[in-house]
């Protein structure tokens, strides 16, 4: 719904231009302000009241001094990328102060344009920090709590404090700065409409836009004194401003924008693009372009680029091009800096060494894009032939530098229709194709597992297929459905195997009754994110290590052990889980990340259960488990899921679930443990 509120918006927007196109920005005569302006005369200046109301103990409370300043609007909120804050600057050029106003009011732009003079009388509002940064704001009554918090000052109050000055608007010169100034010493600035010259955008966004539709994103800058791009210093964009869809400018020049900080990250925010003239050959010489000719070029299909595989690697050599429907891409995170294409005659991976690819309108799913072929590599990763960079003598990504000369858009834009197959009838030839298979369910086995890793599904006549997800897609840790019904996914191929990967959840929407007639419900009965360890009990047995929680997990917090290389054995033991007798079956799962090896002769976590706990870990009759734990300790890449522990026996009994954790001199392994359930099904 957001896309078409953005598009309604955006029509008012270009209707309002239009019929206001014959008021010019740079004239500067009185307005006519049908006895809405008052002159005032200010009691403090910017400067005085920031360092005022600076400090904790005078912000975030209400003023009662009758406290008059002034300041000359410096932002805009007519394009939609400046949204409910207005920016002020102590005086039209050369100013020394900004300054941050939060309201709750849009298209601001009408009673305060850019230029404007403006009096804010401070009685009654209140300075406050966001994103650590100091603007006047208003403190909000919650009628529930009958508490007040800092936030935006309302509407219906912001012309009773912001007055418009009578005069005629003046001409808000930018003051010109250098991105390597972007430090504490800069920061009385911020709110002050400012100037980059010799500035442009990093090369890997070249033919990027300023932001996907709906998405507000950071797009990094540079210039001669910072030419290495940095998260430190970039141009917000919001995806609802009018010119958001708007591609990047390639070149370089001078960019123009209200400076702004979110904590470390220094920030510009654009007024309008006309602001910025950044069309100049860029700091290396180039002059890149973000259009692309298929004149005296041979197109190809999917079919004829992977021909060019015979066996091996492959440059290819010839001045041809690509164009294909974009299939699937990583929008959920299943898939990672690759995306998937097809036409007529088969479906490609396409790898290209770029993050959040669904947010270029080049690689939406549905649209169909241009991929220049010449230089590009075609080859075999795992049996699946791929295009793609050079990477250690095989295939790999199109390098960031690199994307713009290969990728282009197009305007045409069609929805994706799935292949029908069956399993029995997959062919090489399917393999990268977007496809659909009817009627599939997950084996038994895997009821209750979470989609995250290798599941199975198969169909009513017993053939069976590999679904593969990340453990970083947004669904991995969704509990499988334990219905039947149909599967839409990318075909892969990993060495002889065919496998499945999906997009989104909806890709195996399984609610139909199984093959056998029936349909398993799964019930939680327990369950926990380790917010705490108030469900457990931590045991010291050797050592000065305890087991606690951590800010990371999946998602934070985690329950957290590591022994300092030092001899420990503690033991974090479940309280009792009582286990109804009216299902078929119970298991327990959790997921584990691992850091460091320890000592390979003494295991560092070991799962026990129990239904009669004690209260000492030395007395009490432990039954060990086989578990499945994360095996890649040398980094933290992720939770891993064990997959379900049987612990159908203690039906109608209590368990206790408990872990044990042993490191020795020397040795230590550092684990996270996360999302802990118990379930049961009848």
């Amino acid at each position: 719904m957001k896309k078409y509120f953005s598009i309604i918006r955006i029509f008012i927007l270009s209707l309002t231009v239009f019929l206001t196109s014959c008021v010019q920005d740079d004239v500067y005569s009185t307005p006519d302000l049908q006895g809405k302006c008052q002159d005032l005369t200010p009691t403090k200046t910017i400067a005085e009241v920031k360092a005022a109301f600076a400090s904790a103990s005078t912000n975030n409370i209400t003023i009662t001094e009758d406290i008059i300043i002034e300041g000359y609007v410096s932002s805009s909120d007519e394009t939609g990328n400046v949204y409910k804050t207005i920016y002020l600057q102590d005086a039209p050029e050369n100013p020394t102060q900004g300054l941050v106003v939060s309201v709750d009011a849009v298209s601001t732009y009408t009673s305060y344009p850019q230029g404007a003079k403006v009096y804010i009388k401070l009685k009654g509002l209140a300075f406050g920090k966001y994103g650590n940064v100091l603007q006047v704001g208003y403190m909000n009554l919650d009628p529930v709590t009958n508490t007040t918090t800092f936030g935006r000052i309302p509407e219906k109050l912001v012309a009773n404090h912001l007055v418009r000055s009578c005069a005629p608007k003046a001409k808000i010169v930018p003051k010109v700065i250098t991105l390597s100034q972007l430090a504490s010493s800069i920061d009385p600035l911020i709110g002050a409409l400012v100037q980059v010259n010799n500035a442009e955008f990093p090369v890997n966004l070249l033919c990027n836009v300023y932001a996907p539709n709906g998405t507000s994103v950071d797009r990094r800058i540079v210039d001669p004194t910072r030419p290495t791009d940095a998260s430190t210093r970039v141009v917000r964009n919001s995806g609802y401003a009018s010119f958001a869809s708007d591609q990047l400018p390639a070149g370089n020049g001078t960019f123009v924008g209200v400076l702004s900080k979110y904590n470390t990250t220094y920030q510009f925010y654009i007024n309008r693009v006309s602001d910025l003239k950044m069309n100049g050959p860029r700091l290396d010489g180039s002059t890149p372009s973000c259009s692309f000719s298929t004149t005296g070029k041979t197109m190809k299909t999917v079919a004829e680029v992977k021909a060019y595989f015979s066996g091996t690697l492959v440059q290819i050599p010839d001045n041809a091009y690509l164009k294909a429907q974009v299939t699937a891409n990583d929008k959920t995170g299943n898939l990672y800096k690759y995306i998937y294409v097809e036409d007529k005659t088969g479906g490609i991976r396409v790898n290209i060494d770029m993050t959040s690819l669904y947010a270029d309108p080049r690689f939406f799913v549905g649209k169909h894009v241009l991929i220049n072929l010449k230089d590009l590599y075609v080859g075999a990763v795992n049996g699946e032939v791929q295009l793609g960079g050079l990477f250690n003598t095989n295939v790999g990504r199109v390098l960031p530098n690199d994307i713009y000369k290969h990728f282009f858009p197009t305007t045409d834009f069609s929805e994706v229709i799935a292949t029908e197959k069956t399993i029995a009838g997959l062919a090489d030839s399917d393999v990268g194709r977007w496809i659909k298979i009817k009627d599939l369910q997950f084996i038994e086995n895997d009821l209750g597992e979470t989609y995250s890793g290798l599941r199975t599904l198969e169909d009513c006549s017993g053939k069976k297929i590999t679904l593969n997800t990340s453990s970083f897609a947004t669904f991995s840790g969704d509990q499988l459905d334990t219905g039947k019904g149909d599967v839409y996914a990318i075909l892969t191929k990993y060495n002889t195997s065919y496998e499945l990967w999906i997009t989104n959840r909806l890709g195996a929407d399984l609610d139909g009754n199984r093959c056998d007639g029936t349909l398993p419900v799964f019930t939680t009965i327990f369950s926990d994110g380790f917010t705490n360890l108030s469900n457990w009990t931590a045991v010291n047995v050797t050592g000065t290590k305890v087991w606690t929680t951590t800010t990371y997990g999946n998602p934070a917090p985690s329950a957290y052990m590591d022994g300092g290389r030092a001899v420990n054995e503690d033991w974090l033991i479940s309280k009792k889980i009582a286990i109804p007798s009216d299902y078929s079956t119970i298991s327990f799962s959790f997921e584990s990340d691992g850091r460091y090896n320890s000592d390979p002769n003494v295991p560092s976590l070991e799962v026990y259960v129990t239904d009669n706990y004690t209260g000492n870990v030395t007395t009490t009759a432990w039954t060990k488990k086989t578990v499945n734990l994360d095996t890649d300790l040398n980094a933290f890449a992720g939770f891993v899921g064990t997959g379900k522990i049987d612990v159908t026996s203690f039906k109608g009994k209590d368990l206790v679930v408990a872990f044990k954790y042993k490191s020795v001199a020397g040795f230590s392994t550092t684990w996270e443990l996360d999302n802990f359930s118990v379930k049961g099904m009848k």
